[in-house]
C-alpha cells in the first residue's frame, strides 16, 4: 500500500499515532529518496536564515545608522529579521494554494531560487536599504515551508506520517547548527585568513563569504530537487499512464481547488492558533539570543564576539538535533501529544526569566565565567525541551485538514499566521530590549518580564487541543 492507494481505508483525520499502550505495525516504508530530497530543501532554510545571526548586530553597527549608540542596534537588527517573515506572510498562502493547482515542485524550485539570489544580494549590500530589499526578496519568493509539509503528507499515510514529520525539527536543528557556525566562522575572512583572502574585495564585503556559502548550498539543493523530486499533486495526464487501480484518482483532478473558506474549521483554527503562539515566542527568543550575547555586559548582555556567538548557536542546533532524534518519539509515547506540547510551551517563561539572571551573574562575576556558562547551558537544555512543541503541532495541523485537496491551503494558512507573528516577534522583542535598557525600565529587564508573562498566558490555548490527533465526530 502506498500513500496514493485509493483502496486504502485512510483519511486525513485518522490518528497518526496509536493510542498509548497499543502497538501498531508499520505498514508502509518511508519513501526515503523523496523524503531525503525534501529534507535537504528543509535544511537550506535555517542555514540561509540563521547564518546572518552571529554577525547581524556587528553589521548594523558598521553601517553607522545608529549614530554610534550601541543600545539602538536592536531596533534595526530586529527589523532586518522581521522583514523576511512580513513579506512571507503576504505571499505564502498564495504560493501554497498555487501548489494545489500547478503542483508542489515548481513552487519549491522558485523558493530555492529566491533563497540563493537573496543571500548573494545580502552579502553585497553596503546600505541598510540593500539589506531590507534582499530580505524582502526572499520572503516574497519563498513559500517552501508550507508546501513542503503538504508534500510530506502526500508522500506518507497514517502508518508512517508521524515518523516523517518527526524529521522536520531534527533537520531544522542541523541547519541551525551549520548556519550560525558558518556565519560566525566565515565572517571577516580577511582578518582570519589574510594570506588567502588578501584581495580588497574581502575588506569591502566582509560578510559576503558566509552569505555566498549558504547561497551555493541553496543552488546545489535546487539542482537536486529538480532532478530527484517527483510531483505529488495528481494530474489527469500523469494518472492516465498509471495502472487502472489509480483511475478513480482522476476524480481528484476535477475537484474545485481549495479556498481559504474551505479550511476555516475549528480543528484548523485552533491548531494554527497554537502554531502561531509557538512561532511568536520562539522567534522572540531567537532574536533576543544573539543580541543578548553581543550586547556589552554593562548594557544587559554578555559581550561575546561573532565567532563565539556562532559556536554557541551552532552547539545549540547540534544538541537539539540529537535530542529531538533520540527523545521526541519516546516522549510522545510516554506523555502523549497534548501533554508534551503543553510542557514544551511552559518552558518559554523559564527561558525568558533566565536572561536577566545570566546577566546579573556576569556583572557580579566580572565577565563570562564558568558559572555564567553553566547558566547558559541550563537555558539551552530548557530550549531543547521547548523545541519538541514543533513536532507535536505539525501532527495536529496535518490531521486538521478537511481533505486532501485542502492540504496546501491548510499548511499555507498555518504559515501565514506563523509568518505574521514571526514578523512581529523580532522587531518587538529586540525593540523592547533596546527600550528597556535605554530608559532603564525595571532595571533594563522589562522585555523579559513582558515576554515571560505573555508566554505563560498562552498556555490557555493548549487546553483547546484534543489529547491526540483531530478525529471526525463519526469516528468517535
Amino acid at each position: 500500500m502506498t500513500a496514493l492507494d485509493p483502496t486504502a481505508d485512510i483519511d486525513e483525520q485518522t490518528p497518526l499515532l496509536p493510542p498509548s499502550g497499543e502497538k501498531k505495525e508499520r505498514v508502509t516504508p518511508l519513501p526515503m529518496v523523496q523524503l531525503s530530497t525534501l529534507m535537504l530543501l528543509q535544511l537550506a532554510e535555517p542555514i540561509t536564515s540563521q547564518c546572518i545571526y552571529p554577525f547581524i548586530n556587528q553589521l548594523i553597527s558598521e553601517l553607522n545608522i545608529t549614530g554610534g549608540d550601541e543600545r539602538k542596534v536592536g531596533y534595526y537588527a530586529g527589523l532586518i529579521q522581521s522583514l523576511f517573515f512580513a513579506t512571507e506572510a503576504l505571499f505564502v498562502l498564495q504560493w501554497s494554494m498555487l501548489s494545489d493547482r500547478i503542483g508542489r515542485k515548481p513552487v519549491l524550485l522558485t523558493g530555492m531560487a529566491g533563497l540563493c539570489i537573496s543571500m548573494i544580494c545580502f552579502g553585497l549590500s553596503k546600505t541598510f536599504m540593500g539589506l531590507v530589499i534582499s530580505r524582502c526578496l526572499v520572503g516574497m519568493l519563498n513559500g517552501n515551508t508550507g508546501v513542503m509539509k503538504s508534500m510530506m503528507a502526500e508522500l506518507t499515510d497514517s502508518t508512517n506520517i508521524a515518523q516523517a514529520f518527526a524529521l522536520i525539527p531534527i533537520v531544522w536543528s542541523a541547519g541551525a547548527t551549520v548556519g550560525p557556525f558558518m556565519g560566525g566562522t566565515l565572517a571577516n575572512p580577511h582578518e582570519q585568513w589574510p594570506e588567502i583572502f588578501s584581495h580588497p574585495f574581502w575588506r569591502e564585503y566582509p560578510y559576503f563569504l558566509p552569505c555566498a556559502a549558504s547561497a551555493v548550498f541553496s543552488l546545489v539543493v535546487f539542482v537536486l530537487v529538480a532532478v530527484l523530486l517527483k510531483e505529488t499533486v495528481p494530474t489527469k495526464k500523469k494518472l492516465a499512464s498509471e495502472p487502472e487501480s489509480l483511475a478513480d484518482l482522476l476524480d481528484t483532478c476535477d475537484e474545485k481547488p481549495s479556498s481559504l473558506r474551505d479550511v476555516m474549521i475549528w480543528p484548523v483554527i485552533i491548531s494554527v492558533a497554537n502554531y502561531g503562539l509557538l512561532a511568536l515566542f520562539d522567534i522572540a527568543w531567537a532574536a533576543i539570543q544573539p543580541l543578548f550575547y553581543s550586547t556589552p555586559i554593562e548594557f544587559g548582555g554578555l559581550g561575546m564576539s561573532p565567532a563565539t556567538i556562532g559556536l554557541v548557536l551552532g552547539g545549540l542546533g547540534f544538541s537539539n538535533g540529537i535530542f529531538q532524534g533520540l527523545c521526541f518519539a519516546r516522549l510522545v509515547k510516554s506523555w502523549g501529544i497534548k501533554r508534551l506540547f503543553t510542557i514544551a510551551m511552559a518552558m518559554f517563561p523559564i527561558i525568558f526569566a533566565l536572561f536577566p539572571v545570566i546577566n546579573s551573574v556576569a556583572r557580579s562575576e566580572g565577565g563570562v565565567t564558568p558559572l555564567v556558562w553553566a547558566l547558559v547551558a541550563l537555558q539551552m537544555f530548557i530550549v531543547l525541551v521547548m523545541d519538541t512543541a514543533y513536532g507535536c503541532i505539525f501532527l495536529y495541523i496535518a490531521s486538521s485538514a478537511p481533505g486532501r485537496s485542502c492540504l496546501g491551503a491548510t499548511n499555507g494558512l498555518g504559515q501565514v499566521v506563523a509568518s505574521v507573528l514571526r514578523a512581529i516577534g523580532p522587531a518587538t522583542s529586540t525593540s523592547l530590549f533596546a527600550l528597556s535598557h535605554e530608559y532603564n525600565w525595571m532595571g533594563g529587564n522589562a522585555v523579559f518580564v513582558i515576554l515571560a508573562v505573555a508566554s505563560a498566558l498562552s498556555l490557555f490555548a493548549c487546553n483547546m487541543l484534543p489529547q491526540g490527533q483531530w478525529q471526525r465526530e463519526d469516528d468517535n
